[in-house]
């Protein structure tokens, strides 16, 4: 994942969300530091520069948000799901982005795990965490987008 490239200063409107879950189909949720209400979710990030790939931008995100190492070189694959979600940003998060960008895309993908792992969180952004059975995991989601892409993991189990 190295690269010559530097992040840039604004957000990239290019986002993965990535919906960790079991065989049995639980699913992994973290919660949002300094949000409220409680904002629960499945891992989800923003490429770091425009040419970084959805596959890349996923990885990097599950290792970073929950220290579980998946793609290359690991028994986890990242099983991309082909689906996009574009979605208005929420007001409360536009000034990450640049001027003037008010929507962003999103990438699914799904891993699955052998069983439920304790996460390693990113403190500065994830202070709890929780496996849930996937309906209910999609019940607790704050973000729409994330609520329904969990709904759609039967469709996609390995």
């Amino acid at each position: 994942m190295a690269t010559d490239m530097p992040p840039t200063a604004y957000k990239i409107p290019q986002s993965v969300l990535v919906v960790i879950h079991t065989p049995a189909l639980e699913v992994l949720l973290i919660r949002r530091v300094g949000v409220t209400p409680p904002f629960w979710q499945s891992v989800t990030g923003s490429k770091d520069w425009p040419e970084e790939s959805w596959s890349a931008t996923a990885v990097r995100e599950v290792a970073e948000e929950t220290g579980i190492r998946c793609g290359p070189g690991t028994s986890l694959a990242l099983q991309d799901w082909g689906l996009e979600n574009v979605y208005d940003i929420y007001p409360r998060w536009l000034h990450r982005y640049a001027p003037g960008v008010t929507r962003n895309t999103e990438h699914l993908f799904g891993l699955c795990v052998p069983e439920a792992v304790t996460p390693v969180l990113a403190p500065r952004e994830h202070d709890a965490w929780q496996w849930l059975p996937w309906r209910d995991a999609a019940d607790a989601c704050f973000s729409p987008s994330n609520a329904e892409a969990i709904l759609l993991l039967p469709q996609f189990r390995a």
